[in-house]
Protein backbone atom coordinates (compact mmCIF):
# COMPACT_ATOMS: atom_id res chain seq x y z
CA UNK A 1 0.00 0.00 0.00
CA UNK A 2 2.77 2.37 0.76
CA UNK A 3 4.55 2.06 -2.78
CA UNK A 4 1.44 2.56 -4.79
CA UNK A 5 0.87 5.88 -2.07
CA UNK A 6 4.65 6.95 -3.06
CA UNK A 7 4.02 6.47 -7.26
CA UNK A 8 0.50 8.39 -6.77
CA UNK A 9 2.59 11.17 -5.03
CA UNK A 10 5.39 11.23 -7.52
CA UNK A 11 2.97 11.20 -10.39
CA UNK A 12 1.07 13.75 -9.09
CA UNK A 13 4.53 15.83 -8.38
CA UNK A 14 6.26 15.27 -11.47
CA UNK A 15 2.42 16.33 -13.53
CA UNK A 16 1.94 19.31 -11.43
CA UNK A 17 5.94 20.11 -12.44
CA UNK A 18 5.06 19.68 -15.86
CA UNK A 19 1.98 21.72 -15.55
CA UNK A 20 3.78 24.27 -13.82
CA UNK A 21 6.62 24.49 -16.85
CA UNK A 22 3.84 24.65 -19.65
CA UNK A 23 1.85 27.63 -17.79
CA UNK A 24 5.00 29.82 -17.70
CA UNK A 25 6.54 28.94 -20.68
CA UNK A 26 3.15 29.80 -22.42
CA UNK A 27 2.81 32.93 -20.10
CA UNK A 28 6.13 34.35 -20.80
CA UNK A 29 7.49 37.43 -18.40
CA UNK A 30 4.22 39.52 -18.68
CA UNK A 31 3.84 43.26 -19.52
CA UNK A 32 2.44 45.43 -16.73
CA UNK A 33 1.41 48.95 -17.14
CA UNK A 34 0.52 49.19 -20.69
CA UNK A 35 -2.64 51.44 -21.34
CA UNK A 36 -3.29 50.37 -24.66
CA UNK A 37 -1.56 49.07 -27.44
CA UNK A 38 -3.85 48.97 -30.71
CA UNK A 39 -3.19 47.98 -33.93
CA UNK A 40 -3.24 51.32 -35.98
CA UNK A 41 -2.53 49.48 -39.44
CA UNK A 42 -1.48 46.36 -40.77
CA UNK A 43 -0.84 45.43 -44.76
CA UNK A 44 0.96 42.85 -47.02
CA UNK A 45 3.27 44.12 -49.70
CA UNK A 46 1.86 43.70 -53.49
CA UNK A 47 5.33 43.65 -54.50
CA UNK A 48 8.32 41.36 -53.65
CA UNK A 49 10.57 43.31 -50.51
CA UNK A 50 13.24 42.38 -48.64
CA UNK A 51 14.13 44.46 -45.71
CA UNK A 52 17.64 44.57 -44.61
CA UNK A 53 18.31 46.86 -42.07
CA UNK A 54 22.17 47.18 -40.70
CA UNK A 55 22.66 47.98 -36.89
CA UNK A 56 26.47 49.10 -35.69
CA UNK A 57 27.02 48.00 -31.63
CA UNK A 58 29.51 47.82 -29.53
CA UNK A 59 30.65 44.16 -30.35
CA UNK A 60 30.09 44.60 -34.17
CA UNK A 61 27.30 45.14 -37.12
CA UNK A 62 24.15 43.58 -36.17
CA UNK A 63 22.20 42.54 -39.76
CA UNK A 64 18.31 41.96 -39.39
CA UNK A 65 17.76 40.27 -43.13
CA UNK A 66 13.73 39.74 -43.90
CA UNK A 67 13.44 38.65 -47.21
CA UNK A 68 10.27 38.35 -48.50
CA UNK A 69 9.31 40.92 -45.77
CA UNK A 70 6.04 39.64 -44.91
CA UNK A 71 3.25 41.74 -43.57
CA UNK A 72 3.56 45.03 -42.40
CA UNK A 73 2.19 46.20 -38.72
CA UNK A 74 2.12 49.47 -37.25
CA UNK A 75 1.06 49.72 -33.46
CA UNK A 76 1.18 52.72 -31.08
CA UNK A 77 1.65 51.55 -27.43
CA UNK A 78 1.10 53.52 -24.52
CA UNK A 79 2.70 52.48 -21.32
CA UNK A 80 2.44 53.85 -17.75
CA UNK A 81 5.11 54.98 -15.50
CA UNK A 82 6.96 52.31 -13.85
CA UNK A 83 5.46 49.95 -17.16
CA UNK A 84 6.76 47.60 -18.90
CA UNK A 85 6.65 45.38 -22.00
CA UNK A 86 7.51 42.14 -20.56
CA UNK A 87 10.52 40.34 -21.92
CA UNK A 88 10.02 39.47 -25.73
CA UNK A 89 11.03 38.98 -29.44
CA UNK A 90 9.27 39.67 -32.58
CA UNK A 91 9.41 37.91 -36.06
CA UNK A 92 11.49 40.28 -37.64
CA UNK A 93 13.27 44.11 -37.65
CA UNK A 94 11.22 46.59 -35.87
CA UNK A 95 11.33 50.22 -36.15
CA UNK A 96 9.96 51.93 -33.03
CA UNK A 97 9.83 56.10 -32.83
CA UNK A 98 9.42 57.59 -29.06
CA UNK A 99 6.49 60.49 -29.50
CA UNK A 100 6.30 61.23 -25.42
CA UNK A 101 8.08 60.23 -22.40
CA UNK A 102 11.38 57.55 -22.73
CA UNK A 103 11.63 54.44 -23.58
CA UNK A 104 14.25 52.73 -21.36
CA UNK A 105 15.07 49.52 -24.00
CA UNK A 106 16.96 46.71 -21.94
CA UNK A 107 18.55 43.74 -23.58
CA UNK A 108 21.65 41.22 -23.16
CA UNK A 109 24.38 41.38 -25.45
CA UNK A 110 27.47 39.40 -24.85
CA UNK A 111 26.52 37.99 -21.33
CA UNK A 112 25.82 41.76 -20.10
CA UNK A 113 22.23 43.07 -19.27
CA UNK A 114 22.74 46.52 -21.14
CA UNK A 115 20.17 49.88 -20.97
CA UNK A 116 19.37 52.65 -23.24
CA UNK A 117 17.66 55.80 -22.79
CA UNK A 118 15.27 57.25 -25.68
CA UNK A 119 13.64 60.08 -25.36
CA UNK A 120 10.60 61.34 -27.02
CA UNK A 121 11.83 62.59 -30.40
CA UNK A 122 13.88 59.58 -31.33
CA UNK A 123 14.42 56.49 -32.72
CA UNK A 124 16.10 53.07 -32.83
CA UNK A 125 15.97 49.15 -34.39
CA UNK A 126 14.92 46.38 -32.86
CA UNK A 127 16.67 43.05 -34.99
CA UNK A 128 13.95 40.97 -33.76
CA UNK A 129 14.79 37.36 -35.34
CA UNK A 130 15.09 36.25 -32.07
CA UNK A 131 16.60 39.33 -30.19
CA UNK A 132 15.31 39.04 -26.49
CA UNK A 133 14.10 42.54 -25.16
CA UNK A 134 11.81 44.67 -22.85
CA UNK A 135 10.92 48.30 -22.41
CA UNK A 136 10.44 50.31 -19.30
CA UNK A 137 9.40 53.38 -18.78
CA UNK A 138 10.87 54.77 -15.53
CA UNK A 139 8.81 58.30 -16.31
CA UNK A 140 6.48 59.95 -14.73
CA UNK A 141 4.51 60.50 -17.60
CA UNK A 142 2.62 58.12 -20.27
CA UNK A 143 5.48 56.58 -22.41
CA UNK A 144 3.47 56.25 -25.96
CA UNK A 145 5.74 55.00 -28.79
CA UNK A 146 4.78 53.75 -32.20
CA UNK A 147 6.07 50.35 -33.79
CA UNK A 148 6.25 49.35 -37.30
CA UNK A 149 7.31 45.15 -37.47
CA UNK A 150 8.27 43.47 -40.60
CA UNK A 151 7.72 40.25 -41.24
CA UNK A 152 5.57 39.60 -39.62
CA UNK A 153 3.66 36.39 -40.43
CA UNK A 154 -0.10 36.11 -42.07
CA UNK A 155 -2.46 36.68 -39.53
CA UNK A 156 -0.24 36.33 -36.04
CA UNK A 157 1.45 38.54 -33.78
CA UNK A 158 3.89 40.95 -34.08
CA UNK A 159 5.06 39.98 -30.48
CA UNK A 160 6.59 36.70 -29.10
CA UNK A 161 6.62 36.13 -25.39
CA UNK A 162 10.14 34.68 -23.63
CA UNK A 163 9.09 32.92 -20.49
CA UNK A 164 12.12 33.73 -18.94
CA UNK A 165 14.38 36.78 -18.26
CA UNK A 166 18.22 36.69 -19.61
CA UNK A 167 20.45 35.40 -17.39
CA UNK A 168 22.18 38.30 -17.17
CA UNK A 169 19.53 40.69 -16.56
Amino acid sequence: MRTSTIRLSAAATAAFLLLLTVVSATMGTPASGVVSAPILARGDFLDQVDVKIKLSTAHGTVVSNAPSAGEVIIQEITIAPNGTTGWHSHPGPVVVVVKAGALTYGREDHGVCLETVYPAGTAFVDPGQGHVHTAFNRGTENLVLYATYFDVPASTSPRIDVPVVPSAC
